[in-house]
């Protein structure tokens, strides 16, 4: 049974805490390693410097967007592919840990399931600019 006075609370809690992982997690990439060191990481993988890019920007963008409540809903459910080319294209070879070398994927899938829940929940409280209703 859900609890309907704490869900909307439960919904803020997990929107807030997914958006600080996805703006530290991004702004590492942007402070931290820089872009060009970013982007160099990247290749190193196979990767175009464009995903790179997006990948920044996602994260940061949407991080924050997260955290204000910029259309939480459909920020979260953006991140999605974000996270699932995390798994397939970085982590997933090096196994189901994430302590394995080079990180596995087990980590990346929790988060992109709790992404899910996130667009499933909705905004949750105090959203700057609430999600749009289902059409």
């Amino acid at each position: 049974m859900i609890d309907a006075t704490t869900a909307p609370y439960a919904a803020l809690l997990l929107r807030i805490t997914l958006g600080i992982l996805f703006l530290a997690h991004g702004l590492t990439k942007v402070i931290v390693y820089k872009p060009s060191g970013t982007v160099a990481s990247f290749r190193a993988i196979g990767q175009p410097p464009v995903v790179a890019w997006l990948s920044m920007i996602g994260e940061v963008g949407g991080g924050a967007a997260l955290i204000v409540g910029f259309a939480p809903r459909y920020v979260a459910l953006l991140l999605v592919p974000l996270m699932l080319g995390t798994i397939f294209v970085v982590h997933g070879r090096n196994g189901w840990m994430f302590a394995n070398k080079g990180g596995g994927w087990e980590y990346p899938a929790f988060w992109t399931v709790a992404l899910i829940v996130q667009f499933m929940l909705g905004d949750g409280p105090f959203a700057l600019l609430p999600s749009p209703g289902w059409v």
